[in-house]
């Protein structure tokens, strides 16, 4: 298959003569609009779910939770991938960090910055770490199904070479061949699947621990699956055995976590229910 004509930018403005000065043109990417439609889903989804009877959260303080959010996303994610990814360039150029037009996010980056976004969230309004997390858990898949959705437009982070009928041809590829759109499948899994699975999961209350554990297995699970179709980062290519790639790697801590979250969650519940 060829790969549909998508360009990535959305559309620019300018330039524009402002003062006796020409600002721009100013491009718009797709994948930056993205990132906002998950905001907006996130804002949406979150004002309905604290509209719960048993919900932590109450709906006018939904609007500090994701601006809490979105920090955490964008400075994990950067720093992330400069961590996970791109050290050696970082060390070779400090000032790369901060060049966030350049590219470069990183999901487990982010999943992180988001967690110590809302530690500092839940301490500014007396609430648990857990009860916090559980809220938002069922929230984020949509968010990275955008986000994948926007790699796809972007032409980056694509499959390996195969010769299954879907397979395409991403233009700006060097080598011409056909891959795996392997985005496509993790914008499915990560994202419409695991929000399906989280959705029906936390409709019902659930022990404390239990509906972020199950966020952690779910994307763990995924993506370490579809890392056997994505093409490993030119410059890291496999990390073990020689087929472990990075993301399997980091993903691996987050099946392990969400089967102990998971089990703990049940395990305190219980105790709770013969106490």
């Amino acid at each position: 298959m060829n790969y549909p004509e998508l360009d990535p930018v959305a559309f620019s403005v300018g330039p524009v003569e402002l003062f006796g000065y020409s600002l721009g043109p100013l491009s718009v990417h797709w994948y930056g609009l993205m990132y906002l439609a998950a905001f907006l889903c996130a804002g949406f989804l979150a004002s309905r779910r604290a509209r719960q009877p048993h919900s932590p959260l109450k709906p006018a303080q939904v609007e500090d939770l994701i601006m809490y959010g979105a920090f955490g996303v964008i400075l994990g994610g950067r720093f992330g991938y400069v961590l996970f990814y791109n050290f050696d360039r970082f060390l070779e150029d400090p000032v790369w960090l901060i060049r966030l037009w350049e590219g470069g996010m990183s999901f487990h980056g982010g999943l992180l910055g988001v967690l110590v976004a809302l530690w500092i969230y839940g301490r500014r309004i007396n609430r648990g770490f857990f009860e916090i997390t559980d809220f938002v858990a069922p929230i984020v898949p949509l968010g990275l199904g955008f986000g994948r959705l926007g790699n796809f437009i972007g032409q980056e982070l694509w499959g390996r070479a195969s010769d299954v009928p879907w397979a395409m041809v991403f233009p700006r590829d060097p080598l011409g061949l056909a891959r795996h759109p392997s985005q496509l499948y993790q914008a499915a899994l990560e994202g419409l699947l695991l929000f399906i699975i989280l959705f029906w999961f936390s409709a019902k209350p659930r022990p404390r621990m239990a509906v972020s554990g199950l966020f952690l297995l779910g994307y763990g699970c995924f993506r370490f699956l579809v890392e056997f179709v994505r093409e490993p980062d030119n410059h890291i290519n496999f990390d073990l055995f020689g087929w472990v790639t990075r993301g399997q790697v980091l993903s691996m801590p987050m099946i392990l976590l969400g089967l102990f979250f998971i089990w703990l969650a049940y395990r305190n519940a219980k105790k709770e229910t013969v106490a």
